[in-house]
């Protein structure tokens, strides 16, 4: 049950990805030039308060970890979308058969 759940959830993040990419592509034509959505930005779409909460606890407690987590907030949303959704379908996929192993 829980493999089937990370697979739906890494389907849907997919998904998610997706209309990303067709939005950013869209904003590319439309503007002609390449314009990409940041993880800020869409994160900001969702909850502003959210975004500064975390950039000021990064500041504060991680401080050495600020400026490569930054380059990340700097990535496209698809970029990070698509590889959270690896890592689900990764964790939700179904077990390889032993071979020359009986099983049960």
């Amino acid at each position: 049950m829980l493999r089937f759940l990370l697979r739906l959830i890494g389907l849907g993040v997919i998904a998610l990805a997706f209309f990303f990419v067709v939005y950013d592509g869209s904003r590319s034509i439309a503007n002609q030039r390449v314009a990409y959505t940041d993880v800020v930005q869409a994160w900001a779409i969702v909850d502003q308060n959210g975004v500064t909460l975390v950039q000021s606890w990064v500041k504060q407690k991680a401080g050495w970890a600020d400026p490569s987590l930054q380059k990340a907030f700097e990535l496209p949303v698809a970029v990070i979308l698509a590889i959270v959704a690896m890592i689900l379908m990764l964790l939700g996929r179904k077990k390889r058969p032993l071979i020359g192993y009986a099983r049960n």
